[in-house]
């Protein structure tokens, strides 16, 4: 699509040209009190970023990352983090905010996210949160219990029990703590594995308690909620398979090597855990080769769709659309200006 193809929509956004419509006064004082933002989610590798890049250039909006690790710098490649270029000129928050040694809560991003997304709309822009962060979405749509803050002390007692039993060891514990916390958190997470016993040990409460009874603020934002990804999961997966050979042949392994290199970063840190990462850190440490980490980092990709997945089917208001349908920048935009002019 180009720039003029694009006008209609920048036209009607957000009450250009009220005088042309009779509705768009009771839409205007909607968006007023409660502002409009995309919020748009999908599995890895399902072209979010592309069509998010579009859906700014047509809505004059701006892109907030809804992804645990774009905050890092340094990791690009095995992110599959737009680079300036591909931006197209489209501001980006919340992409190479942290360092690698650093922690990112889900609290802290929804505060963060929140405060780019008032930013932007405070100047007349539309925010469109774009990732595949699912647990980031779920707090900033419902917003989030009142939870502890972590403990250095018992986070490191769980590492010692994870060195000696392994993830999977304390995942059969916490189902006999937590049923329904553990049948969420799949055995090879073993951050969330963390955070859910720790919240048991801290409290004596199981985590799903917890968040069942108490909840932040939810968004205050009217979200457009879209959902984009292949037209199954076999085109899904030879996606991911193509996209982490092609991650290989752009340095992915160099990239890794550089973090490795460093000395003050250890495989139990939240972005050596990202997917990808940790399969290729295993491979520099001697684990397995070359091979068997391709083979175990298109794997845990894949896993890594399928929890998304299970995140989305609970979307049911969302728009959904096919990752390869060559109207699907423009079938957007419809459904969007439709619901704006509510």
């Amino acid at each position: 699509m180009n720039s003029d193809r694009y006008a209609f929509y920048r036209f009607h956004r957000l009450g250009e040209g009220a005088t042309h419509t009779r509705a768009r006064p009771t839409a205007v004082s909607r968006m007023i009190e409660r502002p409009p933002a995309i919020a748009l989610m999908g599995p890895t590798a399902s072209g979010k970023t592309r069509l998010a890049i579009e859906l700014a250039k047509a809505l004059d909006g701006e892109v907030v990352s809804v992804d645990s690790a774009l905050v890092y710098r340094g990791m690009d490649i095995g992110t599959a983090k737009p680079g300036l270029k591909e931006r197209e000129g489209v501001p980006h928050h919340l992409i190479d905010i942290l360092d690698p040694a650093e922690s990112y809560s889900t609290g802290r991003f929804r505060d963060e996210a929140l405060a780019a997304m008032q930013d932007i709309a405070g100047r007349g822009k539309l925010p469109i949160l774009a990732g595949g962060t699912m647990l980031y979405f779920n707090a900033l749509f419902y917003g989030l219990s009142a939870l502890p803050s972590a403990d250095p002390e018992i986070r490191r007692r769980i590492d010692e029990e994870a060195a000696r039993i392994g993830w999977a060891g304390l995942h059969a514990q916490l189902a006999g703590i937590d049923p329904e916390a553990a049948a969420r958190i799949h055995p090879n997470d073993p951050q969330r594995i963390q955070r859910a016993l720790e919240v048991y040990r801290l409290t004596g409460v199981p985590l799903s308690v917890l968040c069942a009874e108490t909840r932040s603020t939810p968004l205050p934002f009217d979200p457009i909620k879209l959902i984009v990804a292949p037209a199954d999961r076999e085109a899904l997966h030879e996606r991911i398979r193509q996209r982490f050979l092609a991650m290989i042949g752009r340095g992915f392994v160099d990239e890794v090597r550089a973090l490795y290199e460093r000395g003050d970063l250890h495989a139990d840190l939240p972005s050596i855990r990202a997917v990808g990462y940790r399969q290729v850190w295993a491979y520099l440490e001697g684990e397995y080769d070359r091979d068997a980490m391709i083979d175990r980092g298109v794997i845990a990709t894949r896993q890594f769709a399928k929890r998304q997945f299970t995140w989305l089917r609970r979307e049911e208001e969302a728009l959904r659309y096919v990752s390869e349908d060559e109207g699907l920048v423009e079938a957007a935009l419809r459904e969007i200006t439709a619901r704006l002019e509510r």
